[in-house]
């Protein structure tokens, strides 16, 4: 399958990476998006849902902000650090 992924990539010109990192980025979209982390395991096919958020998803910077923007009286003090 990644033979095949390969030839796909460079036919469309998209930057070199490997199918797995698809795998990841799939997983920390879904829970951006509001996918269930228990359904987005069983969709990974993992035997528990920690495995799933442990190796295969990765907050980014602005889903941090983001979390942290919604907690009262944070937004102020987190935009401000951000702006220095």
């Amino acid at each position: 399958m990644e033979n095949r992924f390969k030839a796909i990539i460079k036919t469309v010109g998209i930057a070199d990476i490997n199918f797995h990192a698809l795998r990841h980025t799939f997983a920390t979209r879904s829970i951006e998006n509001g996918v269930d982390a228990k359904v987005l395991s069983e969709l990974l096919g993992h035997a528990s849902v920690k495995l799933t958020l442990d190796r295969y998803v990765h907050p980014s910077d602005w889903q941090k902000r983001k979390n942290i923007n919604s907690l009262p009286g944070f937004k102020t003090k987190i935009e401000k650090s951000f702006s220095q």
